[in-house]
């Protein structure tokens, strides 16, 4: 029983563990005429404490000085204000919930106007059982848009690796087949003298028996 109990608690800790939240950096290189996601992440420190949230997303466009808002999602609602941005960006965060961790966008139909620096600013109310406390959270994302995807050095080498690793699994099948079939062929050899000698050995008793029986008479 204490065993059982052991496994299960590992387990719920381990697929809490999987539940979390990952801050991880937004990409940076968008491709032109394609689909470009916009990562803003900004997790609580203790998952347990519920909040309601919102988010801000803002744009500085190459050569200007300030940021322009172009979108808000409150309340599980989003709502795109800047006319450049009007049927292209979609929301990619947080869905069915108030508390929101991911505020990541999509931009669809990339165009070049859209390089430049986009800003998320997440705010964030704790609700404690006493009081109310309001956090905020700034995250800056540079954008570039290129004609083609480049792809980085860490795509190529797992590339690499993926090859090499092909070959050299192919390589040990090919020896264990070698390997087997030339056991199987041994084995079937023993076998065949084995064979063999149990026939000569029976043929030789079968004479032996046959001359007493001559003597005999």
């Amino acid at each position: 029983m204490d065993f059982r109990v052991s496994l299960l608690l590992c387990l719920m800790a381990v697929s809490s563990c999987w539940a979390g939240c990952v801050e991880v950096d937004s990409e940076t290189e968008a491709v032109a005429s394609k689909t470009f996601k916009i990562q803003c992440i900004s997790c609580k420190k203790r998952g347990e404490t519920k909040a309601a949230t919102f988010v801000e997303w803002f744009f500085k466009e190459d050569g200007q000085e300030k940021f322009d808002p172009i979108y808000i999602y409150q309340d599980m609602s989003g709502l795109v204000i800047d006319e450049r941005f009007m049927d292209k960006l979609v929301w990619n965060g947080s869905k069915h919930t108030v508390d929101l961790q991911d505020m990541s966008i999509f931009i669809t139909n990339v165009t070049y106007s859209h390089r430049g620096e986009y800003m998320c600013r997440v705010n964030r109310t704790l609700m404690f059982e006493s009081h109310l406390y309001n956090t905020n959270v700034t995250k800056y994302i540079q954008v570039t848009v290129v004609d083609k995807a480049n792809r980085d050095i860490a795509s190529i080498v797992s590339e690499i690796m993926m090859y090499v690793l092909i070959v050299v699994l192919t390589i040990w099948l090919i020896v264990e087949m070698i390997y087997c079939y030339r056991k199987i062929a041994a084995a079937g050899e023993e076998a065949a003298l084995e064979n063999a000698s149990d026939y000569l050995a029976i043929t030789t008793e079968s004479k032996d028996n046959c001359l007493g029986v001559q003597v005999q008479e």
